[in-house]
């Protein structure tokens, strides 16, 4: 039966780049413990900035920085895929990074790059909180897939699950799984995370693998949690609501294709 395992990563990112990777690489052993091929951390897992100030204070270059490096190495010496969240990548000619997501291979060689495409530009409804992403990011413009052990997956992040044509477009590259490392609000997780992502999984028949940001952080933001891996059919095969943890799921190859 091809059936592999994956995993979810939960965390409360500070902002403290050292920190992260620490709680990072402790939770990516225990994904491979735990027999996952393949394991998803969340949005910004490597740092969330209490200000503008500090967010461009982490900024690396592509293909070379101490996260860049940090992850490589993690993925080479447990030998694991890890689709690596997000980070703050630099762009050519752009004072603004990209909030990019970079997958390794289990030998630790970088295999995929996706620039997040649909920036968090947003006024909540109570009128408490506001989000301009674009202020601080740039708009990536190309999706992306990539063989996997797990199958061939479909890099989004976050936001992007809002925007039903780019899943679309994934699984007309060949994607199977789609991953979404996210960093959810409080208020918009508990309307709409769950039924989001379900739809995306059920209107496409793949896997989908949720890695998010749970809790408080040092800016005082609060994120969602509830990292979900879903099936084909909808149905949640693993949940963690809260706390820093791992969820791993194996995936059932063989049932999708008949299905």
């Amino acid at each position: 039966m091809n059936q592999p395992i994956v995993a979810a990563l939960q965390m409360t990112s500070v902002a403290d780049v050292a920190s992260n990777l620490d709680t990072a690489r402790r939770l990516l052993e225990k994904a491979r413990e735990g027999g996952a091929c393949l394991a998803v951390l969340p949005e910004n897992f490597s740092f969330m900035a209490r200000n503008d100030a500090e967010r461009r204070g982490v900024i690396e270059a592509d293909g070379d920085g101490p996260v860049q490096r940090a992850i490589a190495a993690a993925a080479r010496e447990l030998g694991i895929w890890i689709v690596a969240g997000t980070q703050s990548i630099a762009v050519p000619g752009e004072t603004r990074p990209a909030n990019a997501c970079v997958v390794y291979d289990a030998g630790g060689r970088r295999v995929a790059r996706y620039d997040k495409i649909h920036l968090f530009n947003v006024d909540l409804p109570d009128g408490r909180e506001g989000y301009r992403e674009s202020a601080n990011a740039v708009a990536g413009a190309q999706p992306v897939t990539v063989d996997t052990p797990a199958g061939r997956l479909g890099l989004t992040v976050c936001y992007d699950m809002r925007f039903p044509e780019l899943y679309r477009r994934l699984v007309s590259e060949g994607a199977e799984i789609f991953s979404v490392p996210s960093a959810f609000t409080g208020p918009t997780g508990r309307a709409h995370w769950e039924v989001l992502l379900r739809a995306r999984a059920i209107e496409n028949l793949s896997f989908l693998i949720a890695a998010a940001q749970t809790g408080i952080h040092d800016s005082g933001r609060e994120t969602y949690g509830d990292s979900l891996i879903v099936d084909y059919w909808g149905r949640v095969l693993g949940r963690l609501p809260r706390g820093s943890g791992v969820v791993l799921a194996a995936l059932d190859r063989e049932q999708q294709a008949a299905i």
